[in-house]
């Protein structure tokens, strides 16, 4: 299992690679810029700076309302698919030492997100 953790996080990463600038964020960004806080999402302890880096580069990213409900609805489906705890999910942009504007629940409505 951990074998196919591994490998879709790099699928992740080469995907948010071909992201051309300009282009509306997608799925794979976002689960790219977060796929090194799996560890932190799941399990426990602190994130990784890698994991920051990624969480910044995606705030960074979020340039309108659009980018955030995607970035809002792939979160939201990643966390039930990945078993995110939610108050790991909360506290991580806290953590990281950025607001990306919204809190991502298991009931969040991302329609709304502005």
């Amino acid at each position: 299992m951990k074998g196919v953790a591994v490998i879709f996080v790099v699928v992740l990463a080469v995907v948010s690679l071909m992201a051309k600038p300009g282009e509306a964020i997608s799925c794979g960004d976002v689960q790219g810029s977060l796929a090194p806080c799996l560890a932190y999402l799941t399990g426990g302890g602190e994130p990784s700076s890698s994991c920051c880096g990624g969480v910044r580069s995606l705030t960074g990213s979020l340039q309108s309302q659009q980018d955030r409900q995607t970035a809002c609805y792939c979160m939201k489906s990643a966390a039930s698919s990945f078993s995110v705890r939610s108050d790991a999910a909360s506290n991580l942009p806290g953590k990281c030492g950025v607001s990306i504007g919204m809190t991502v629940t298991p009931d969040i409505d991302c329609s709304k997100v502005s």
